[in-house]
């Protein structure tokens, strides 16, 4: 089964009972229960945030008002993002924590340039191509990478970047940027209604997945996240291996129900370790032997030398332009040029007089991403293996090639990726300060909460990243020791006149390309502003050819919100494109504009629970 089949079955299970109980109610005015807005757009948004000094946008309040309290202390852009990012990993572990990866773009005031840095852990040094690929027989699919358990597991990146970023760009201690995390990880932390949805999915398809067998543990995971009852208190063994008591909470363990608070001091006391020995804590110490005896006792391949030869990669972002403004992206193992060689295919056509969200316009949209996918499935992977530049989809000579194939009134069959020659899916959140340092920082376990591994007593899931390799011999991104896998997640940014414009993200998998675009389209052809440009309804395509070897669904088919007009579907069924209604995957956004004023305005996503705010 095609993982973008696999991922839509979840979907359709969940959506099957709220089915049921629509089509037995009686049919109603479809305005009914909506609420009215007297400005801006006729369809549901609010006001973005508007802030002179500071801002921050993250898809929890709590990591929202970490990053502001941060500002307010006189830290950094850098230094709020990181003390948000360690509060999501408590109170968002359903998309990211510190047993993921990391990637950020940072717009630094002093030098007046951006910077790109790439927290892609590697694979396993002792597997190899065929034990993987025996691995991935033995759990009943030969041709894919397991989606869960040991084999799925890459080193996580995510604290080594921290440090990196700090060193450069921090202003705080790094014990001070912890301490909130630590403090709600031990007392018990808000989980709202959506990420609690998500946990008790992710519960169900973890359970799922060691009831058949491909899960080697699960009972670390039961006792750090999935509790139906009050933990007991008791003695923790902290990881460098005091004995720490469990301070008086109610809340250790217990399964969120989006009106509770979640504690995880096993996670408490691993960020404390790290705040205070730092970050070989994590790659060279206690954390690191921790890992390498839980896979050693479960049967797993990562090891304590595979977290100790870990260095992320500070790299220069790809930008290109779009209309007025020049977006950015990081280039490849992420998936950054896929959004930028569709606005370069789209740059071609007129949107604006096409008409916001008309039938002509999401054709041209649409068919401008299955081109930059089919390139993306057969070119990206790892650049230290592949030795590719991507920048050759992006030259001008290529973009008229792709968007000749593009027809106004027939979706096309599945394109083909280009000839040429090879050289030898989370969470996101955005940070600004006084000093005009902005930050896009994307933070990601991969697929839901990441493996379903919880190393004994450290609190935290590890990532399974290594699920987007390929296993077809030749593949720029098949399976190799100690390789990056193709990654999903990419944080952006959008420069106007060469100054910084646009932090921003949307998450979720496939849909991250396909989001910025969409965002940029509302924003620079439409003239939304930053909060409805986000709200506005969104399509994703599924279907295409991946970079796990995948082979195309025919023209494949687009989820569409409900937004999007009765007629305007039935025309682009007419051109030959496959609708789907909406599936609740339209991704998490978050951004930050410096207007032309020199405020910032911030904004953040309607379909999650995050929030914007700003001093």
């Amino acid at each position: 089964m095609k993982r973008w089949v696999r991922a839509m079955v979840f979907g359709a299970l969940a959506l099957a009972d709220a089915s049921a109980s629509a089509q037995d109610a009686a049919p109603r005015d479809p305005n009914f229960g909506r609420g009215e807005r007297v400005s801006g757009e006729t369809f549901a948004t609010r006001s973005p945030v508007i802030a002179p000094h500071g801002a921050a946008a993250t898809a929890h309040p709590l990591a929202t008002q970490t990053a502001i309290d941060v500002l307010l202390g006189g830290g950094s852009a850098i230094d709020a993002a990181i003390a948000a990012n360690a509060m999501l990993g408590l109170v968002e572990p359903t998309g990211n924590g510190i047993g993921g990866d990391i990637f950020v773009i940072v717009w630094d005031p002093r030098t007046q340039r951006l910077h790109g840095y790439n927290g892609s852990g590697r694979t396993p040094r002792g597997m190899s191509l065929a034990q993987m690929r025996r691995e991935a027989r033995r759990r009943g699919n030969p041709n894919a990478v397991p989606s869960f358990g040991a084999a799925s597991v890459s080193v996580p990146g995510t604290v080594d970047g921290w440090f990196a970023l700090h060193e450069r760009f921090g202003r705080k201690p790094m014990a001070e940027l912890l301490a909130p995390a630590i403090r709600y990880a031990r007392e018990g932390a808000p989980i709202p209604q959506t990420i609690a949805m998500y946990w008790a999915n992710n519960r169900r398809r973890l359970e799922a997945e060691f009831a058949a067998g491909r899960l080697e543990e699960i009972q670390n995971a039961r006792d750090t996240y999935f509790r139906d009852v009050i933990s007991p208190q008791r003695n923790a063994v902290h990881p460098d291996g005091r004995e720490r008591g469990y301070p008086r909470s109610d809340f250790v363990g217990l399964m969120p129900n989006g009106h509770s608070l979640f504690a995880n001091p096993d996670l408490a006391n691993t960020l404390e370790l790290i705040a205070r020995d730092g970050r070989d804590a994590y790659y060279r110490g206690p954390v690191a032997r921790t890992i390498d005896a839980y896979m050693r006792r479960i049967g797993g391949w990562l090891r304590y030398e595979d977290l100790a030869a870990h260095q992320g990669e500070w790299v220069d972002p790809v930008c290109a332009p779009y209309r007025e403004v020049e977006v950015c992206e990081l280039p490849p193992n992420s998936q950054g040029v896929v959004a930028l060689q569709t606005l370069r295919i789209l740059e071609g056509y007129n949107l604006r007089d096409m008409g916001f969200l008309s039938a002509n316009s999401l054709h041209t949209q649409i068919e401008a991403t299955r081109l930059a996918f089919a390139d993306r499935a057969h070119f990206y992977g790892d650049p230290a293996f592949t030795h590719f530049d991507t920048r050759q989809l992006l030259t001008d000579e290529y973009t008229a090639q792709r968007r000749a194939m593009i027809s106004p009134d027939r979706a096309m069959p599945p394109p083909p990726h280009a000839e040429l020659r090879i050289d030898g899916d989370t969470t996101y959140l955005t940070t600004a300060d006084s000093d005009g340092m902005m930050v896009s920082l994307i933070q990601s376990n991969y697929r839901g909460m990441g493996s379903g591994l919880v190393p004994d007593g450290l609190g935290f899931m590890l990532q399974d990243r290594a699920e987007l390799f390929s296993l077809q011999s030749g593949h720029p991104n098949v399976y190799a020791p100690g390789r990056r896998p193709f990654q999903t997640i990419i944080p952006a940014f959008a420069l106007r006149n060469g100054q910084p414009w646009l932090a921003f993200g949307v998450m979720g998998g496939d849909m991250q390309p396909q989001g910025h675009v969409q965002i940029i389209v509302n924003l620079v052809d439409y003239g939304l502003d930053l909060q409805a440009a986000g709200d506005a309804a969104r399509y994703r395509f599924y279907g295409g050819a991946e970079p796990t070897g995948d082979e195309p669904d025919g023209v494949g088919f687009v989820a569409m919100e409900n937004g999007v007009s009765p007629e305007v579907r039935a025309e682009l069924e007419r051109r030959g494109h496959r609708i789907r209604p909406a599936d609740g995957s339209f991704g998490g956004y978050q951004a930050i504009m410096r207007n032309a004023n020199g405020v910032y305005e911030a904004a953040t996503e309607m379909r999650k629970d995050g929030s914007a705010g700003g001093y």
